[in-house]
């Protein structure tokens, strides 16, 4: 039997398809107490930008946060536009790094994606942000 492999592609969408106005934030009631604020879903998916395929994988976010905190039902919302769009793990990190950064403004943050094994390779890509001068230790 001859194969001949079907060089097939799914459609998938751009970044410009992440949804950061879904994102909101409520204020820190205790500014000045140090917390970390852990955050996860094991139901995070993109897609692959060279196939379209679907990536599967575990997203957590931790951070520290100084005046406002990242509402749950909104980061949902966020995290669940990524579904069609075609992105690299190591720049999928850093966007949600970036995005979230920019509307909670936290002390410090880590986002780390740990993504299902794909051909036997496992893949988890982690990203961190901390302001300067940000060196107390947290409780």
């Amino acid at each position: 039997m001859d194969f001949q492999p079907l060089d097939r592609k799914f459609p998938f969408k751009g970044v410009e398809a992440i949804d950061t106005g879904a994102l909101e934030t409520f204020p820190y009631e205790y500014p000045g107490r140090r917390i970390k604020v852990e955050i996860g879903t094991s139901e995070f998916t993109a897609v692959c930008p060279f196939s379209g395929l679907p990536d599967f994988g575990t997203i957590r976010i931790s951070y520290i946060p100084d005046e406002l905190c990242v509402e749950l039902r909104s980061l949902k919302y966020y995290l669940l536009s990524y579904r069609q769009v075609g992105i690299f793990y190591e720049h999928l990190v850093n966007r949600v790094l970036e995005d979230l950064v920019a509307v909670c403004r936290p002390l410090e943050m880590t986002v780390e994606a740990d993504y299902n094994v794909r051909g036997g390779l496992t893949t988890r890509a982690v990203a961190t942000w901390r302001r300067e001068g940000n060196n107390q230790k947290t409780s």
